[in-house]
């Protein structure tokens, strides 16, 4: 993050330092007008730029949020298939293997996902529990073919939700890079501030133009900063799928 920020100041240094070098030694002749037309190009490509970030930003967010959408609802699903294809287990196997899941998704309701919110670490005992549920599916020798199949999709379901668990884990601590948060704060104010280096003859024009643009990119910002947070914020990802089926 330093390393960036030295490099980006560098450049912008560099960049001042010949235009007064061009301004000291190559001054303008009396004969030359004032290039409006190079300030307005300048003035249009940082905009441009500033839309390249934006796009970056919102659609890497998107992608994060939408991913922990996808890892809680997989999990679920497969929590409930679990508990589900239970009842081809023996009686007493099959009452641990419910009990064993049904434990795990209150924890994960009750404990994990406040953690999650409050970007806290998760611990281990949601994977212990997960284990506890895997001992229980293990189903003896002298089983008949349809336990032992139920066996085998009880450890396949249970091999989804471990990926499914390990994404939302994921989830929960992915964050926008902070050189990208810089970019979008010092990229709006330059995009802001460009506007008021061009004369406009009327000034409520003017006033509607800087107040629409600020506005514009202020709720931008705000938007990836909302879903830079996948378990938090207006548009959280809720527990609702695990209490849906459970």
């Amino acid at each position: 993050m330093i390393e960036s920020l030295a490099i980006v100041l560098g450049v912008a240094l560099l960049a001042a330092a010949v235009v007064l070098l061009k301004h000291r030694f190559w001054p303008m002749g009396p004969d030359e007008e004032p290039r409006e037309d190079v300030a307005e190009y300048i003035s249009m490509m940082v905009g441009v730029l500033y839309a390249l970030v934006l796009g970056l930003a919102l659609v890497s967010v998107w992608d994060t949020h939408s991913g922990a959408e996808d890892h809680a609802a997989t999990e679920a699903s497969a929590a409930h298939q679990i508990h589900l294809i239970a009842a081809g287990l023996p009686q007493g196997q099959a009452d641990r293997v419910r009990d064993g899941i049904e434990t795990y998704v209150r924890h994960v309701t009750e404990s994990e996902w406040p953690a999650m919110a409050e970007r806290a670490p998760l611990g281990t005992q949601g994977w212990r529990l997960l284990n506890e549920v895997r001992a229980a599916g293990q189903v003896p020798t002298d089983a008949t073919p349809a336990q032992q199949a139920t066996a085998q999709e009880t450890l396949a379901q249970l091999s989804t939700l471990d990926e499914a668990r390990r994404g939302r884990e994921a989830d929960s601590t992915e964050r926008l890079s902070p050189v990208i948060w810089f970019g979008l704060i010092v990229g709006g104010v330059l995009t802001i501030a460009f506007m008021f280096m061009f004369g406009v003859q009327r000034s409520f024009t003017h006033v509607v133009m800087v107040m629409g643009l600020s506005a514009l990119i202020s709720f931008t910002v705000l938007l990836i900063y909302q879903m830079d947070s996948p378990f938090s914020g207006l548009f959280a990802v809720d527990p609702a799928p695990f209490t849906r089926y459970f």
